[in-house]
């Protein structure tokens, strides 16, 4: 295995000298956010360490096969931690309450994998090019020499799995496929994971698939697909924001789309974007960079103050622009 770079050098020294670690991620997680904070809390409790992990909207319960513990607990005030680890949180903003209960802590370290990531830690170790913060926290096991036991290997192969779209996105590398398969080595339940992942969703979820495939609308050419969550949508159909996640993917898929956008109401005047690419010249994370947002090329997000109307004209100008660039 090649040399660890300097920031995991740094990070491993920091650890060491820890007693007590909380891992922290990102607001509605997702399985590479709950994957790699898991699976590292996993590691470093080998390790003897005394770790909490906590996440500001705790774990769904699609995800609840990578913690049947319940390690994931939303934060609480009165704790001091000698190392506090943000996973896959491309700002601090995106820590939500994490961020605030965390501020008296000894050293902050940032593993991430998001190219719009601000650097906002102590020690920051952020690699673009591996498609996933479980990639890196594997990568971090083999250099500290943290053996990978079974609820490890799933929590992994699962952060490695959805990030990549199942294995389907173009960020997909052979290391990635390499480390994939010495996961379901290491035990993995390739099975159930993806049984309960990917092949598992309440009827809830179907009814807010039932939306958007008779609200999306097209633009661009149609080039562009695009649709509404609105909180009237998710009371109608029995729902939360959580089974919102990989909606998106079901206009991605349309023959001839580029690029996929969900709007959805957050607030008075606040919309949470989220935005995909299929094409790797059209960069979905510069766009969302324009609304203070960010993430990949390929997939992206913002929360943008105004209006619905005037966020979907705003975003959709952005895109066409990209579009005829």
């Amino acid at each position: 295995m090649k040399a660890a770079p300097k920031p995991v050098r740094d990070l491993l020294d920091a650890l060491a000298d820890a007693k007590s670690v909380c891992v922290v991620g990102h607001v509605r997680p997702d399985g590479d956010c709950i994957g790699s904070q898991v699976g590292l809390a996993l590691a470093l409790e080998g390790a003897g360490k005394a770790v909490t992990v906590w996440n500001d909207d705790g774990c769904p319960d699609k995800l609840r096969i990578l913690d049947p513990e319940r390690r994931v607990r939303r934060p609480a005030s009165g704790h001091r931690f000698d190392a506090v680890v943000a996973t896959d949180c491309a700002s601090f903003e995106r820590l939500g309450r994490c961020g605030d209960l965390v501020r008296d802590r000894g050293i902050f370290i940032n593993i991430d994998h998001h190219a719009s990531n601000t650097r906002y830690a102590d020690i920051n170790w952020v690699s673009p090019r591996e498609p996933s913060t479980g990639e890196l926290v594997y990568d971090l096991c083999q250099w500290a020499g943290w053996k990978i036991t079974q609820p490890m290997a799933n929590c992994l192969f699962a952060a490695v799995s959805t990030d990549t779209g199942s294995f389907q996105y173009p960020t997909t590398t052979p290391e990635t496929l390499e480390i994939a398969a010495r996961l379901v080595d290491a035990g993995a339940d390739l099975g159930g994971l993806c049984e309960k992942i990917y092949q598992s969703y309440p009827i809830t979820r179907v009814r807010l698939l039932r939306h958007v495939y008779s609200k999306f609308r097209m633009a661009h050419g149609d080039r562009t697909a695009y649709f509404w969550l609105r909180k009237a949508d998710y009371a109608r159909a029995g729902a939360d924001s959580e089974e919102s996640e990989g909606l998106i993917d079901h206009i991605r898929a349309i023959e001839g789309v580029v690029v996929a956008i969900m709007f959805e109401e957050m607030g008075a005047d606040m919309v949470r974007l989220s935005i995909r690419s299929k094409n790797p010249s059209i960069d979905v994370g510069a766009v969302a960079a324009l609304f203070g947002g960010g993430g990949h090329r390929a997939a992206a997000g913002a929360r943008i103050q105004g209006t619905a109307l005037s966020v979907q004209r705003r975003v959709l100008a952005a895109v066409r622009r990209s579009l005829s660039a």
